[in-house]
């Protein structure tokens, strides 16, 4: 016991000292979360490692979900192709034309497929990584997509990992319209419910209708337009009751996120 106790005298100030340091590293990592994610991609590879294998593992247990999701994704895509091609069909100027004018703008869009490996929906600032870094082509600000529509932007690449700023971010602002009007504002998530956003700033003299489509803008280098993002849910006066804010309902549930496609979209002047 006295031989302990001698021990402890030796080195207590440097037990003390480690512990100190323990904590102010947790609470760092814990309450921060951009500092978090970064520190996460820049050093510590090892578990980032064990993360992407509990995600693999994960995603096995939700592959009836993600079947689901694909079919439904699929056969809206068929339904919405068959739905154009009767419509171009009747128009009076040249379709193969129109058909190969989107068929090369779809053509430039490169996808980067990445599972991801962390993700956070319940902060102010929430932000999610993936398996992918610059190695594999991915860069900052390149847009982010999964099967239902719209994630995010790349915040921060290394070699092997990346971290997205996704809409579910206080500091995110993604240029979008409503589909059928074509009126146009930003996208701003104001914390809370995971499935809810707002666009600010539509005219008062704006035609709108509960569950119009809202889809991404194409006003930017990140996103090509016509990505879903959601649908309008509440059609809300703005503060200063001189337009409208709406509220939308996301199209990507991000508690359930595990697969996204990181996207190099340029636009028709970078292209050229």
């Amino acid at each position: 016991m006295s031989t302990l106790l001698s021990w402890i005298r030796a080195w207590g100030h440097w037990l003390v000292f480690l512990l100190l340091e323990g904590i102010s590293l947790v609470l760092l990592l814990r309450f921060n979360s951009y500092q978090g994610s970064v520190w996460f991609t820049q050093a510590n590879t090892v578990t980032a490692k064990i993360l992407s294998w509990g995600s693999q593992v994960s995603a096995y247990s939700n592959l009836g979900e993600v079947n689901r999701q694909l079919t439904e994704t699929n056969i809206s895509l068929q339904t919405e192709n068959e739905t154009l091609r009767q419509r171009l069909a009747v128009l009076e100027h040249d379709s193969s034309l129109t058909e190969r004018t989107v068929s090369r703008q779809l053509a430039g869009i490169k996808r980067i497929p990445a599972q991801v490996i962390d993700n956070s929906i319940r902060n102010k600032d929430n932000y999610i990584t993936i398996n992918r870094g610059y190695k594999d082509g991915v860069q900052n600000e390149m847009g982010v997509v999964c099967g239902t529509g719209i994630v995010g932007i790349v915040c921060e690449a290394n070699k092997h990992y990346a971290v997205i700023q996704p809409v579910l971010n206080s500091k995110s602002s993604i240029s979008c319209r409503l589909k059928n009007s074509e009126y146009f504002g930003y996208l701003k998530w104001e914390g809370g419910n995971p499935l809810r956003a707002f666009i600010d700033d539509i005219p008062r003299h704006a035609r709108i209708k509960i569950g119009e489509q809202v889809e991404t803008s194409g006003f930017s280098s990140v996103f090509p337009p016509g990505i879903f993002i959601g649908k309008v849910k509440r059609i809300l006066n703005s503060e200063d009751g001189l337009s409208y804010k709406l509220e939308i309902r996301l199209s990507t549930d991000f508690a359930k996120l595990r697969e996204v496609n990181v996207i190099e979209y340029k636009t028709r002047t970078e292209a050229e």
